[in-house]
C-alpha cells in the first residue's frame, strides 16, 4: 500500500487488469478484494476485463480444485499457473484473454464512431 499514490497513474486509460496471487497465502487471499475494487469496479472495468491468475509456487502442494472465491471474485475468469507443469496452458489462456480486450475496445471504438455519426 505504499505505492497508493501512483495507483492513479496506473489506472489511467487501463483496458485490463491481470492480478496475480498466491493462493497458499490468506493474506493474498484478503487482498484480493481490496484489488479488485480499486482497479476493476472504481475505474469502472467489466469484470471480463480482468483475469485472475492462482500463481502456485514450484513444490507448493497447489490444490487448484479447491480454491473457491466469495462473490465478487467468483464471477472472474480465474486461471492457475504453474510454470513447473504446465506453462503452454497458460500462454494460451493469456492469448485468449489479450483477444478478448482488443474485441472489448474494438467494439467500443465502433460505438463510439457511430454515436458521432448519428
Amino acid at each position: 500500500s505504499r505505492f497508493e499514490t501512483c495507483w492513479p497513474a496506473l489506472m489511467k486509460d487501463s483496458h485490463g487488469v491481470i492480478i496475480i496471487f498466491n493462493p497458499d497465502l490468506p493474506s493474498h487471499l484478503k487482498e484480493l478484494e481490496m484489488w479488485y475494487s480499486c482497479f476493476v469496479q472504481q475505474q469502472p472495468l467489466l469484470d471480463s476485463q480482468c483475469l485472475l491468475v492462482a500463481h502456485h509456487k514450484p513444490g507448493s502442494a497447489g490444490d487448484t480444485e479447491n480454491l473457491s472465491l466469495a462473490y465478487p471474485l467468483n464471477k472472474l475468469k480465474l486461471i492457475h499457473s504453474n510454470l513447473e507443469e504446465d506453462p503452454e496452458d497458460v500462454r494460451m489462456e493469456f492469448i485468449k484473454y489479450f483477444r478478448s480486450i482488443i474485441t472489448i475496445l474494438n467494439e467500443s471504438r465502433e460505438r463510439e464512431e457511430m454515436s458521432i455519426i448519428s
